[in-house]
């Protein structure tokens, strides 16, 4: 069982902090190496920085215990302080020289305020210099509709709904084009970005108010510059994320431990009807390539 703030979180299914015990039910779910990152209220954008900075090493030092346990099959995600951008930067930096870390979680939304602001270019200029794989997940309560509050709108829809927004605001700010080398990874298979790529690229084209021309279309950095993961719950769409970003731009992924991970990432991967090397990229490729994983330990 799991509480925060006096309230049990009954979406958190599944083990999270014996390693062993993860490490056993990814074994079950055909996965090799299972990369680990900060469960989003952790994260503590709202704090004071010197508890922030404290909480994200407190967080960071367990992340980093995860990965010693068993360093043949996890790796991690850190988390930073991004409510100070260059508080951020500078923790990254430190994060990426402890062994087992990959990057970071950041949210789609930092206390409102949406990623692509300029006031995160710190934050952004570290992560591509160092080379950070920066995973963008949703604060999972920052669309303020009250019809989410029904039949778990918040998280069925209101979830992809963030990460589709951030996305977008990346894109229509610039903030990709003046970062060429950033590596993006987006949850939940990019919510509906893929699927408003070609309305972005008309409002680039036809409205003001979208923003100046770019250099490349929004469309087509859509499809070149970010990462997905698989967590789309259904093999036929998952085959359409592939045709539309390639399929050296998606990563198996599963939402493990919550009660919206899909129980058999691998199957759906296998049900896509994917050629064997588009598969042998989502499944092994990718992920060998992104976390920097030796071709040669044998395991997916």
């Amino acid at each position: 069982m799991v509480e925060l703030g006096g309230a049990r979180i009954r979406s958190m299914v599944s083990e999270v902090v014996n390693v062993e015990e993860i490490v056993a039910s990814q074994d079950r779910a055909g996965v090799g190496i299972t990369l680990l990152c900060p469960w989003v209220p952790l994260l503590f954008y709202e704090v004071d920085l010197d508890a922030a900075l404290e909480r994200c090493r407190l967080q960071n030092a367990g992340l980093a215990r995860l990965h010693a346990g068993r360093p043949d099959r996890v790796r991690v995600l850190g988390a930073v302080p991004l409510q100070d951008p260059e508080l951020a930067a500078s923790e990254l930096e430190r994060v990426m020289t402890t062994d087992g870390f990959a990057g970071v979680e950041v949210t789609a939304s930092v206390n409102g305020v949406p990623l692509g602001d300029p006031r995160f270019e710190p934050f952004w200029g570290a992560a591509e210099r160092i080379g950070a794989l920066v995973f963008i997940h949703p604060t999972t309560r920052t669309v303020a509709m009250p019809v989410l509050e029904e039949r778990y709108l918040w998280n069925l829809v209101g979830n992809p709904m963030e990460t589709t927004v951030a996305a977008a605001h990346l894109v229509l700010t610039g903030t990709l084009a003046r970062h060429p080398d950033l590596r993006i990874l987006l949850a939940h298979g990019g919510g509906a970005i893929v699927a408003l790529s070609g309305r972005l690229r008309h409002g680039q084209a036809t409205v003001a108010a979208a923003g100046p021309a770019p250099a490349m279309a929004a469309d087509e950095e859509i499809r070149r510059r970010f990462l997905y993961d698989s967590v789309v719950h259904d093999p036929r769409l998952l085959r359409m994320l592939v045709e539309l970003v390639g399929p050296e731009r998606v990563l198996l992924g599963s939402d493990y431990p919550f009660d919206m991970a899909d129980p058999d990432p691998v199957a759906t991967v296998r049900a896509a009807g994917l050629s064997d090397g588009d598969e042998h990229a989502l499944l092994y490729g990718n992920a060998t390539r992104e976390l920097g994983l030796s071709t040669t330990n044998g395991r997916r």
